[in-house]
């Protein structure tokens, strides 16, 4: 006799709706969209209510169906120049944390420092109709880079970016000249009086605005020479410069290495040519790499909060989507000096 049930076996299991949420919690159903979309007006009360319910009775939200009631898709898009580094992997995981909390889910897209790719990406973080970008770009002066942001339609957050056709985004940035003339007192106040700077994309603002901060202070001391070589993120970036710089007969005295990509391949060029950090020339860095805590000497840094600029785009694009005005917000950069820098040589 054939078994009866086996016509059922590829029979999908009913699931839950949201009404059957709200029924079983004892909550209207406004409540209960209001707990999923992680609004504020809900009380803790309410929201444990719910999420037992929902956790009851196994109920997945079916947002295909909420972004064609509400038009929105709950998700951000994220177009960034290089994943890899980690320093964007933290401020996108510190983004992505704050945005789970309200309900949105992160997109990241990452083009490997190449702006046609990140044009492609931006199309299509449009056509999938995220409701707001993060956006930390390659190049904030490729025209279609430009042309697709201005043309977004959604709250844009500019992080550590600079484009003057949003003047409507808001903007999350550090004050990169604070750092770097921290460190150059620290370095004139050694006795240093040639510096370098292997410095990264002048397409973007932290190179823009390292580069501006130590070329002004060069300006008002006539004694101090400096050389600002820019090129790419980049650790083979970082060895070629050093090695140009250290190989020149007016060689300087003190490297600020301009990335903690740039960091690698500085290091790695000093560790083969004939010179001793911080003996023969001093070495300060922008940001850390992991392996920067095994280096000896201890590295001079400049350092910034990635984790708190994540944090503090995405309350801006929240807030954005709340329809509150376009903001910008500063945040500090510092240095802390260490056993990589020490008087320069009697002779260079």
């Amino acid at each position: 006799m054939a078994d009866k049930s086996l016509g059922m076996r590829g029979a999908k299991p009913r699931r839950p709706a949201i009404r059957e949420v709200a029924q079983h919690a004892g909550v209207a159903v406004s409540s209960v969209s209001r707990v999923i979309s992680g609004h504020p007006d809900v009380s803790d009360k309410m929201r444990e209510r719910v999420l037992r319910a929902i956790e009851e009775l196994g109920y997945v939200p079916d947002l295909a169906a909420q972004s064609i009631r509400t038009g929105a898709t709950m998700t951000i898009g994220f177009p960034l120049s290089d994943i890899r580094n980690p320093l964007f992997s933290e401020i996108a995981h510190a983004a992505e944390t704050r945005l789970e909390k309200r309900g949105y889910s992160l997109l990241m897209m990452s083009s490997l420092h190449d702006p046609d790719l990140e044009v492609e990406h931006l199309r299509r973080l449009q056509q999938r109709r995220v409701d707001g970008l993060l956006v930390s770009v390659t190049d904030e002066q490729h025209p279609e880079t430009v042309r697709q942001l201005t043309a977004a339609g959604v709250p844009i957050v500019l992080v550590d970016r600079d484009i003057s056709e949003l003047s409507d985004a808001s903007a999350a940035r550090f004050d990169h000249a604070a750092g770097l003339t921290a460190a150059v007192e620290h370095l004139v106040a050694l006795g240093h009086r040639s510096i370098g700077l292997v410095n990264g994309s002048p397409t973007v603002r932290p190179s823009r605005e390292r580069a501006r901060a130590l070329r002004e202070i060069a300006s008002a001391a006539p004694d101090l020479r400096v050389q600002v070589v820019s090129g790419d993120f980049s650790s083979e970036h970082g060895a070629k410069q050093t090695y140009n710089l250290m190989n020149r007969p007016d060689r300087p005295t003190a490297l600020i290495a301009g990335s903690n990509q740039i960091l690698v391949g500085v290091l790695s060029a000093l560790a083969e040519l004939p010179v001793e950090v911080p003996r023969d020339v001093s070495l300060v860095t922008c940001d850390e790499v992991p392996m920067a805590a095994f280096v000896r000497p201890r590295l001079a840094t400049i350092r910034r909060d990635v984790q708190e600029i994540g944090r503090l785009s995405a309350d801006l694009l929240l807030a954005a989507l709340d329809g509150q005005p376009a903001r910008t917000v500063q945040l500090p950069t510092t240095f802390e000096p260490a056993d990589s820098c020490t008087a320069p040589p009697t002779t260079t």
